[in-house]
């Protein structure tokens, strides 16, 4: 059995739709399962309320092997390393007391760099979190997601993306449906053991001025990379709605993104994920634009 957390969200959608397509039991937690495709409701048992009710967790994870572990954002939280970690703790408890085998999280890359990394912080305390559990744990640890430039799609159309990155400094990125492959492969594969981080992120080297002309050459419109400061960035984050502490969050994770956070990780030798950045704006980001 294969417990799925976050069904719906912008991963754990992609990865429940490839596992559907196999002959797997599956489970999934769900607050809302009319949110779940038809076609895969029928296909999957669904334990209805949220992953972080312990008793929800208990129920779902009774006979489950692996389970696909992703704390949702709370844009409105106080408190983001309390929100990860109330997540986890009663997680962490039902995988011990239900004999979860593995678990495959999503979390971020940079736990090396060792200081203040705003949102990205609670994400590395998760993951000791759960290695502490004492089950076999892949990390799967990702950079910036091209995903999140869905939320300006309609500045880039006007012609201006604006970012809080530094403007000619590399910033690792990755798709959201090369986690999703990553995931789905490794809660398909019942042989491996032991706790590791697994990267996951683009062969692409682009600062934001690339990806900027990047968009530009594929929307075919001219498209330039504005810098904000970070004050500004966290004070139009929380003009969205987000609490004092989401926003300053992002901002303080845009610093470490600045200042190095996924160097070391973005340097390794490894196999880079397959869509390149110029690949899902063509595939994904311009049909969002033109749509």
């Amino acid at each position: 059995m294969i417990v799925i957390t976050a069904p719906t969200g912008r991963i754990g959608h992609q990865v429940l739709s490839a596992l559907a397509r196999t002959d797997r039991p599956l489970r999934v937690i769900a607050r809302d399962p009319s949110r779940l495709d038809p076609a895969v409701r029928e296909r999957v048992e669904v334990v209805r309320g949220s992953h972080g009710d312990p008793e929800v967790l208990a129920e779902a994870f009774e006979g489950a092997d692996s389970v696909l572990w992703l704390v949702p954002p709370d844009p409105r939280t106080e408190d983001a390393l309390a929100h990860y970690l109330d997540f986890t703790r009663p997680a962490c408890e039902a995988l011990k007391t239900r004999g979860v085998k593995r678990v495959v999280g999503i979390t971020s890359l940079g736990r090396a760099y060792g200081k203040p990394a705003g949102l990205l912080s609670p994400a590395f305390a998760m993951d000791r979190l759960i290695e502490s559990a004492g089950v076999d744990y892949r990390a799967l640890a990702m950079p910036f997601f091209m995903e999140n430039l869905l939320g300006q799609a309609a500045a880039i159309a006007a012609g201006t993306f604006f970012t809080p990155n530094t403007l000619d400094r590399p910033l690792a990125t990755v798709a959201t449906r090369d986690i999703a492959e990553a995931a789905t492969r490794l809660l398909l594969d019942d042989s491996w053991t032991g706790q590791e981080e697994v990267p996951v992120m683009s062969g692409d080297a682009l600062t934001p001025e690339d990806m900027a002309r990047t968009m530009s050459e594929v929307l075919e419109r001219p498209v330039g990379a504005v810098h904000a400061d970070l004050g500004t960035y966290r004070t139009t984050m929380a003009g969205y709605g987000m609490s004092g502490a989401w926003a300053q969050g992002l901002a303080d994770m845009a610093a470490a993104q600045n200042d190095g956070i996924y160097d070391a990780d973005r340097e390794a030798p490894g196999t880079p994920a397959p869509t390149t950045f110029r690949q899902w704006c063509q595939e994904v980001f311009k049909p969002a634009v033109t749509g």
